[in-house]
């Protein structure tokens, strides 16, 4: 992982791919229902006023949402 995926995401983008997007929720029911959980597990974080790491939940929510935008051009 590198620093920045440590920063940004709190894990490396090829564990966002295999956890997030190669997963059980995504095989079944999407990328898309994938980043509404996220950012649902985010908004918790955020109210429980874990801020950084809801903000790393948005930001590999953003990652997935890249990686989907991509694969559509």
């Amino acid at each position: 992982m590198t620093d920045f995926e440590k920063q940004c995401y709190g894990m490396s983008t090829e564990a966002i791919r295999k956890e997030y997007m190669e997963g059980l929720t995504a095989r079944l029911s999407g990328l898309e229902m994938v980043c509404m959980s996220i950012l649902s597990d985010a908004q918790e974080l955020l109210a429980m006023g874990r801020t950084d790491e809801a903000r790393k939940e948005i930001n590999r929510a953003k990652f997935i949402l890249g990686e989907m935008m991509e694969v559509r051009v």
